[in-house]
């Protein structure tokens, strides 16, 4: 018999590519740092299999689904989020602690209720279907408080994982921006969230700055029937997780100043301002939680110039894990920027592969917000010029399936110049699609 026991803790190590030339009077240092977890035994593959990692399952998870009165139009949306959910619930380990939270313009407990959390079994999981299914749709909108019951629920568990998963077809219509990013404020760092916007009446914006915030993913499910597999897959990710709350500790020398600390794959996400100090010189930039997996960082630090000849240490990177007597442990693994003046000019003026690719997955992610709020508001020349230089940085990288979204906004008259002509007609869905995705980025071809 197979035995299912819990996944062991992931290995980190980390990796630096860069060029650590510069000129005489160069000060700008640029570097790619890729993190790597192996050995935590990601759960993916069947429902089933996943299921059976153990009755010790260190993880919390929260389903918030959308029961708005527009879930209603038409009355398959409602279906397919209920079918959606209990898939998800299929899919939860055994031991894992789970809500499921149904969202109007209030927060009701689905299920168990009570203010507490259920732990995953055979009873429980076909108890929370039996919840699911009673669910109908009605009322307004205000994901704040969804989010802050999920808060409440989720932090009454002693687990290290605690996730979110929130549908939403609707814009936030009953609670103010200000509310909303106040209450993502106070949950940011107490629990990870992917988002998902059904159909094409909610706010782009809206759900990409939940995953943002909570440090998960977002996406469009643009046609309801897709809903199923997508949370499968959602909750399979989540499953995996083995490692909450890394943080990608930063140290710098005297002098130096960090220009910006970004994740440029599997998304482009600033971490800049979320810089936490840890003691002299040193900063941690949150990452969220870790299984089997790998991801891009971007760090980009300004150094005191130096003559010919000299080099420097611009900056050690490192991994950690905040401990409950507010210590931090560290994953063992580091990478080290380093700064090396030189009078060659073949050195210094060549750009490291894997800096140039994604200062271009950057832009391109750019590129596309601007190009289409700029046609929202009607900036014909502004969006066409902006959307052709995204069309062109798409081709040059070889970021595929970005290509194809844009190709479905614009007639692509030639891709190296990136001369395009903005479509007269695009479905609404295909440009949530390539706005919902503009983030999404290429691994370098190392």
């Amino acid at each position: 018999m197979a035995n299912f026991s819990k996944p062991s803790v992931p290995r980190f190590s980390v990796d630096v590519y860069q060029n650590e030339y510069l000129p005489e009077g160069g000060s700008e240092v640029n570097a790619i740092v890729t993190v790597t977890s192996t050995g935590g035994g990601t759960l993916g593959g069947t429902a089933a299999a996943a299921r059976t990692a153990g009755p010790d399952a260190n993880a919390a998870v929260a389903l918030m689904v959308d029961c708005s009165g527009s879930m209603d139009y038409p009355p398959t949306k409602m279906r397919n989020a209920r079918d959606a959910t209990a898939a998800a619930v299929d899919t939860l380990r055994d031991g894992v602690h789970f809500a499921v939270i149904g969202g109007t313009h209030v927060a009701k407990e689905v299920y168990p209720g009570g203010g507490r959390l259920a732990v995953a079994d055979a009873t429980t999981r076909e108890q929370a279907k039996q919840a699911l299914r009673k669910l109908s749709a009605g009322g307004g909108t205000a994901i704040g408080t969804w989010l802050r019951l999920a808060d409440r629920l989720l932090s009454s568990a002693d687990v290290a994982i605690r996730h979110g998963i929130l549908l939403t077809d609707g814009r936030n219509e009953h609670e103010s921006a200000g509310d909303l990013k106040a209450t993502l404020d106070a949950c940011a760092g107490r629990f990870t969230c992917d988002a998902r916007g059904v159909g094409t009446d909610w706010e782009v914006k809206e759900v990409t700055s939940i995953a943002s915030a909570l440090l998960g993913s977002a996406d469009i499910v643009a046609d309801p029937a897709g809903l199923a597999a997508d949370f499968r897959g959602m909750m399979e990710t989540a499953m995996g997780k083995e490692v909450a709350d890394v943080a990608l500790r930063v140290w710098t020398p005297v002098g130096t100043t960090i220009r910006f600390v970004k994740q440029v794959a599997p998304t482009v996400e600033d971490l800049t301002g979320r810089r936490t100090e840890a003691g002299p010189r040193a900063g941690d930039y949150p990452t969220g939680s870790w299984g089997d997996e790998s991801r891009d960082y971007h760090v980009c630090v300004e150094v005191p110039a130096a003559g010919l000849g000299q080099e420097m240490l611009a900056a050690r990177v490192s991994l950690v894990v905040p401990q409950p007597d507010g210590s931090a442990q560290n994953l063992g693994a580091q990478g080290l920027v380093r700064a090396v003046w030189t009078d060659d000019m073949t050195a210094s003026t060549s750009i490291n592969p894997q800096v140039a690719h994604y200062t271009g997955q950057a832009e391109l992610a750019q590129a596309i917000q601007e190009g289409l709020d700029l046609r929202k508001a009607g900036d014909i020349d502004g969006a066409t010029a902006k959307l052709g230089r995204a069309v062109q940085l798409a081709g040059a990288s070889g970021n595929a399936d970005t290509a194809k979204l844009l190709a479905k906004v614009v007639d692509v008259v030639d891709v190296a110049t990136g001369t395009v002509r903005l479509k007269a007609k695009v479905a609404e869905a295909d440009e949530m699609t390539l706005e919902t995705r503009s983030t999404k980025t290429v691994r370098v071809k190392k």
